[in-house]
This record gives structure tokens, sequence and C-alpha cells, in this order.
């Protein structure tokens, strides 16, 4: 199995799980299915994506993960205060997951030290087709690009941690012509765009899951279905032959 299959959601987690909550004095700005939110990419020659050189209010500091040759988790602080009042706290992060020696996570937090927007390479390739927003910490949106345009083709929605609405761009014209609707993370329906004029020409409602489920609701159970018919319970005795 190639390493790099798995390397990146299990070296983020650890990366992640050692970091303390920090702030961000920056907004991100949540983007809109056919906005353009292409980045930078990610540079071999491993040029930092967060900024701190020649800042004297920021300070960086460089780790090793377990397996690495080499640091491959740089956290960039802010610096706030003087003397006692000094303090710093997480802005960014960059964290190379495959240790290929090239960054290709980014993560940038806002002043209260909650996740506010993440930028991923996940095939390797030096380019960005991930970008994730957050809200309070919780993923809201997250975008997706599959064929390395460097535009999403694909937008998920979430609500309270769940996925309520997914929009896909299927011709690759920069606006979506499917939407998945979810109701507490189940697909419900899917809307078409037919004629790719903006609006839902056809629904689509997965009506197989939804008779399972009320015919599963709606079905006795085992201790009525083993009693005895009301109407043979209350029939009268036959009567006595001469």
């Amino acid at each position: 199995m190639n390493p790099r299959s798995f390397a990146l959601p299990l070296l983020v987690s650890l990366s992640l799980a050692w970091l303390a909550a920090c702030g961000s004095s920056k907004s991100a700005s949540k983007g809109a299915a056919g906005s353009d939110l292409s980045a930078k990419g990610f540079s071999k020659d491993d040029q930092a994506r967060c900024a701190w050189r020649d800042r004297d209010d920021r300070e960086v500091s460089e780790a090793t993960a377990a397996g690495a040759l080499q640091p491959n988790i740089r956290r960039v602080y802010q610096i706030f205060g003087e003397g006692s009042d000094r303090r710093k706290s997480l802005v960014c992060l960059e964290v190379d997951t495959n240790l290929d020696g090239v960054k290709d996570v980014l993560t940038t937090y806002t002043d209260k030290g909650d996740k506010q927007r993440e930028e991923a390479d996940t095939n390797y390739d030096g380019k960005v087709d991930s970008w994730s927003v957050y809200a309070n910490g919780r993923l809201v949106e997250q975008q997706l690009d599959s064929n390395g345009d460097g535009k999403p083709e694909r937008w998920k929605y979430y609500s309270n941690g769940k996925l309520s609405r997914v929009q896909r761009d299927t011709n690759i014209d920069g606006k979506p012509d499917v939407w998945e609707i979810y109701l507490l993370g189940r697909l419900e329906r899917v809307g078409v765009d037919v004629d790719h004029d903006g609006h839902v020409d056809r629904w689509d409602r997965d009506e197989m899951s939804r008779l399972a489920t009320e015919t599963k609701e709606s079905s006795p159970s085992s201790a009525d279905a083993g009693a005895a018919p009301a109407s043979d319970a209350a029939a009268p005795p036959p009567a006595a032959s001469n």
C-alpha cells in the first residue's frame, strides 16, 4: 500500500493533537459556490505560507514528528504585550503530513484560538485542492478540486457538525448543477439542473430508504405480533349441538 494514502489523516491528527488552543488576528473570507478560492500552493523549497519573517510581533517554532527525518511542523505565534504581560497565541500552522519535505496543510486560527481556515494538498502535487472554513471551531464549509484546475467542483456544507448540503459542478462551468440535501447527515433528495440554467429541474428522492424507514416505524412489535387478534378473542364460543 502506498504510505501516502494514509499519511495525511494520520499525521495531521497526531500533529494537531499537540497544539494548544491559540488565536489569529485575521479573518478568513467564507467562500461561496463559484467563488475563486485558488491558493498559492505549497513550495518545494519550503517557503513559508505563514507570515513571520522580519516581524518582531511573530515567533516561529519547528517540530519533528515521529518518523520524520527533518522538522515537518511549523507553528507561528502572534506576540501580545510586553514584560510580564507578554503572551503568545498560535495564528498559523504548516504541516508536512507525508514527510516528503513539502508542507501540504496550512491552518489558521481565530483570536479565540478556534480553527478558522484550512487549505490542503491532498494528492501531494503542490497545489491546494481542499479548502475548509470553520465557525466557532466547527467545520461549516469544504470545497474540493478533483481535476487539478485550482477551482472547486464540489461544495460541502455542514450544520451543527453534520453534513446538510452538497453542491456539484458536473460540467465544470464554475456553477453547481447538482444539489444533494441531507437530513441528520443522511441523503434525503437530489436536485438536478438539467439545462444548466442555475435552477433545479428535477428532484430525485430516496424513496426506497424513506419507504423502508416508514415501514419499520409502522410495523407492529414482536409482542403485538404474538397476541391474538382482538376480533378472534372477542368472538363468542360456538353453540352446543343437540
